[in-house]
């Protein structure tokens, strides 16, 4: 079994990628990963190797992805524009032995502390510039490619940095049966299936899970082609989407909240789009209404999350209720379970539990929040709370954990918190998540400042933008005298809320 898999048995001239207006059949991606492949062996990289993954979502990205895969890495994805010392943390946490730099992460690397990652041997760029003993990607290809290694089920083929359940940032072990039983799960509801004749629209992060499985692993598997869009801007994005006759459109709440504020749009916009779909965070039911309003679109929501490979739950092809995340994936187990494991009765609230052969296969080097997060029989407790109706469809309710959803991504308080606090002025510092009309969530932070300094808010705010990715960073700061804090000495973040 190997996830690169996915690209074999479809016919040579069928496409398969769009990116930057050049498109890539499957039989040109395939030759072109199995020349990758051999370049990578030839690197001297085994079986079971870490390698980064710094690229935009391009062509870079794909193919870097499916050659790590087929060669019997690990492929770790990063966020391009995350700070350096971001990317230090994350590649020595993994002992990455090699990195792919595309020009999208050309800054960050370029301030990379190399001996932070003793590990990191090999760096392979995609375009030529200044970086001692690199190698370029076009030179490591060779003419003499090899097989797709074969690989255990349950070896990992993807480390996913993830807020997880509770704690820092840490990476998710994801297996080739994990990832490819989310992909048949998703196929196996046939609404939500893809053909062969589909164009999926790929701008949502290729870093992300959603973007990494929702969108091109099962746009590859089913045979489909991939728009590639590295940035994403409503009138430019809606362009394509016409142009290209993009029939399946995922997107993250923001996306969709950016077309429905863009005056004068025709009503037949979005007429090539068969399946439109929302997740990673909740969708404004005024959104929902304005799409099925002006533009006749249904936007189906559902919930996944990295543990998960990532989809749970879709609301594509069943009755949609305003709210719901739907059902279940065929495959996919869920329980609402109360603070003693114990079932709920239809109606009342329980955390939501997963379990399925996408479920993760816990934290790398990380056997605490592994077992904080995997019950000894196998259910994900994803510290999302839940109600199920008389129909089985399910509700998001609240969070067990502190955790702040920005346009799709995790931010866990306690890491911008331990970062802040190593500014010299601040004295203590709560970091909640507040409404936002266009990202879901921000970040808010409340300072108290050390006795005998002076801060301003531009001051935190850049602070903490050169050690945290853009969307972790406080939007707004706010000086206080004191935090509220409970009977134990713990903040208390509902009151800051």
């Amino acid at each position: 079994m190997n996830v690169a898999s996915v690209i074999e048995g479809h016919p040579d001239d069928a496409i398969a990628l769009i990116s930057r207006a050049r498109t890539t059949t499957y039989g040109e991606l395939r030759q072109h990963v199995a020349g990758y492949r051999a370049g990578l062996t030839g690197l001297g990289l085994q079986p079971g190797d870490r390698i980064g993954i710094l690229c935009g979502n391009n062509w870079y990205f794909v193919a870097s992805y499916l050659a790590a895969l087929g060669a019997g890495l690990v492929a770790v994805p990063l966020n391009p524009s995350s700070p350096a010392r971001e990317l230090e943390r994350e590649l020595a946490a993994v002992a990455a032995r090699a990195l792919v730099v595309a020009p999208a992460g050309r800054g960050s690397f370029a301030a990379l502390d190399r001996s932070q990652v003793p590990t990191l041997e090999h760096v392979i760029v995609t375009e030529p510039f200044d970086a001692p003993g690199s190698v370029l990607l076009d030179d490591l290809v060779s003419t003499a490619p090899t097989p797709i290694v074969e690989r255990d089920p349950e070896d990992i083929a993807v480390l996913m940095f993830t807020s997880g359940t509770a704690g820092f940032p840490k990476a998710a072990k994801l297996s080739h049966r994990n990832l490819l039983a989310n992909i048949d799960q998703m196929q196996a509801q046939e609404a939500r299936a893809q053909h062969g004749s589909d164009v999926s629209l790929g701008v949502l992060p290729l870093f992300h899970i959603f973007g990494l499985n929702v969108v091109l692993g099962l746009s590859l598997a089913a045979g489909s082609r991939v728009l590639l869009i590295e940035r994403f801007d409503p009138h430019s994005a809606l362009e394509a989407i016409i142009r290209h006759g993009v029939t399946i459109v995922p997107g993250a709440p923001a996306m969709w909240t950016a077309w429905s504020q863009m005056p004068g749009l025709a009503a037949d916009s979005f007429a090539s789009v068969r399946l439109a779909a929302s997740g990673a965070a909740k969708l404004p039911l005024e959104v929902a209404e304005t799409f099925q309003d002006h533009f006749g679109v249904t936007i189906t929501e559902g919930y996944g999350l990295t543990e998960a490979s990532p989809v749970v739950t879709t609301s594509a092809g069943v009755e949609t209720k305003p709210g719901s995340i739907g059902v279940p994936l065929p495959g996919v187990h869920v329980r609402l379970v109360d603070p003693d494991g114990d079932d709920v009765l239809i109606g009342d609230s329980g955390e939501l539990w997963v379990k399925g052969d996408n479920v993760f296969k816990g934290y790398w080097e990380d056997a605490a929040a592994t077992e904080a997060a995997l019950t000894p029989d196998g259910w994900l407790r994803t510290g999302d709370v839940a109600v199920v109706d008389d129909d089985g469809f399910l509700f998001l309710v609240d969070r067990v954990k502190d955790l702040i959803i920005v346009s799709g991504f995790n931010v866990f308080p306690a890491e911008v918190e331990e970062v802040l606090l190593e500014h010299p002025g601040i004295e203590s510092v709560a970091v909640v998540g507040v409404p936002h009309p266009y990202s879901g969530e921000a970040v808010k932070a409340y300072v108290v400042v050390k006795p005998g300094r002076s801060l301003e808010e531009d001051d935190v705010i850049a602070f903490a933008a050169d050690r945290l990715a853009r969307y972790k960073c406080p939007d707004k700061v706010m000086f206080v005298d004191e935090l509220p804090q409970g009977a134990s000495g713990k903040i208390l973040r509902r009151a800051l809320r």
